[in-house]
């Protein structure tokens, strides 16, 4: 069975940045990022692409909210605080 080309930037979830596995059972599931990626506001500024994906992000807000943890105890697989923070506030 042949497989379709893929492009650089197609990592499977539409995402620019390269794609990252659910790390934790309550990560958002591929099905639930491909219903929530199209609701996601699209970048307007030109220049450096981010860092890291919004489902990593978005993932590292969701644990915090369901733990309840302070900021700065968010795991170090969902980025920086500070960044999931902002994307949070």
């Amino acid at each position: 069975m042949r497989t379709p080309p893929r492009s650089d930037t197609d990592s499977g979830t539409g995402d620019l940045v390269a794609g990252v596995a659910a790390t934790c059972r309550a990560d958002l599931t591929d099905a639930q990022w491909a219903l929530l990626h199209p609701l996601l506001p699209v970048g307007w500024k030109p220049g450096r692409p981010p860092k890291w994906s919004k489902r990593q992000l978005i993932d590292g807000v969701r644990w915090r909210v369901r733990v309840g943890a302070p900021w700065r105890d968010v795991p170090s697989e969902y980025r920086p605080w500070q960044t999931v923070y902002g994307l949070f506030r």
